[in-house]
């Protein structure tokens, strides 16, 4: 097991970001009272799945602490059945990464949790967006929150397709099956999680209850997508936004606003402006006290979150959040 530190620029809260996953249906997490954020993916490297546990260093002057993560790295795939039997991965591969590998790889996962926790981002000026009122509000009501990112853009864009024109209670349900069938079982701080299957064991499966064979299809695509780098996070922050979302949305079963989800919650890009969300738009209009018609006007909208540079993401996530519980209560 590998132990790291990441030290947040700006406000952070892990314990904000486990009260969102637990309310963020795609994620199926289920929190526990220790505060401790356990996490099973597939690494970067579309090959090897990393088990990790998140802890934060409390603070007596209210700064961010800093964020203490032990993981372990296990190579191989889960052997299976892949047109439908349930495999063994307790029994595959050759296991943990032993401690004479190369560090690179362990590097690699150290940037890809600071991304899933969007550590990677210097957040220390995000509290001088507070000169928005609006801003100022979110940041009051949700104190530490950053965006929680899919662990990857593959995992991002296998949940746009998989959700496609199916409920989001169900369209989780299919990709917590897929990872308890497919993924390799892990244990971390005491629990067992079920990683989601990587690109090579995904485009192997033939048949999963629940979805089309297009979106099947689909799904072997965006896996060959991932091993040829089409889905790598630094190469999609790193192009111009209008460019990433293009390069996206040749991707078969992506569509603008899936792209648009991938770049920003997969890649972790901190300031985009999604231009295909309806319920953000719904949200900022409601937020900013414009007529209703005015959620339909996006260039108006995308100017107000001009004001947010450089965290539009940031914001936006925010003000979905708030959406979405005062939703809840009203229900």
């Amino acid at each position: 097991m590998t132990a790291v530190s990441l030290t947040p620029a700006g406000p952070f809260s892990l314990a904000a970001s486990v009260r969102f996953l637990e309310g963020f249906t795609p994620a199926n997490y289920s929190g526990t009272a220790d505060e401790v954020l356990r996490l099973a993916f597939p690494a970067d490297d579309g090959h090897a799945t990393v088990a990790a546990a998140v802890r934060q260093e409390e603070t007596a002057d209210g700064e961010a602490g800093t964020v203490r993560v032990e993981f372990t790295v296990h190579t191989g795939e889960p052997d299976g059945d892949l047109d439908g039997s349930p495999a063994d991965p307790a029994s595959a591969g050759p296991g943990p990464v032993s401690p004479g590998e190369p560090s690179r790889s362990e590097d690699a996962v150290r940037a890809q949790l600071a991304r899933i926790l969007s550590l990677d981002v210097d957040g220390s000026g995000f509290p001088e967006l507070a000169a928005d009122p609006v801003a100022a509000g979110l940041m009051a009501e949700f104190p530490g929150l950053r965006p929680v990112c899919f662990h990857s853009p593959y995992e991002a864009a296998v949940w746009a397709v998989i959700g496609h024109r199916i409920r989001m209670t169900q369209a989780a349900a299919i990709k917590a099956r897929l990872a308890e069938r497919y993924g390799r079982r892990v244990q971390i701080a005491g629990r067992t999680l079920h990683a989601f299957p990587t690109p090579p064991v995904l485009r192997a499966i033939t048949r999963v209850p629940g979805l089309t064979e297009v979106k099947i299809e689909r799904l072997h695509a965006l896996a060959e997508a991932a091993d040829a780098g089409e889905l790598d996070a630094a190469r999609l922050r790193a192009l111009p936004v209008d460019d990433a979302l293009a390069a996206l949305r040749t991707l078969p079963g992506i569509g603008p606003f899936s792209a648009e989800l991938i770049l920003i919650r997969g890649a972790g890009h901190p300031d985009v402006f999604p231009r295909h969300e309806p319920r953000l738009h719904a949200a900022l209009a409601t937020a900013y006290g414009l007529d209703e018609t005015v959620s339909g006007d996006i260039s108006r909208l995308a100017g107000i979150a001009d004001g947010w540079r450089p965290y539009r993401s940031w914001v936006g996530l925010l003000l979905r959040v708030r959406a979405e519980l005062m939703g809840r209560h009203a229900s």
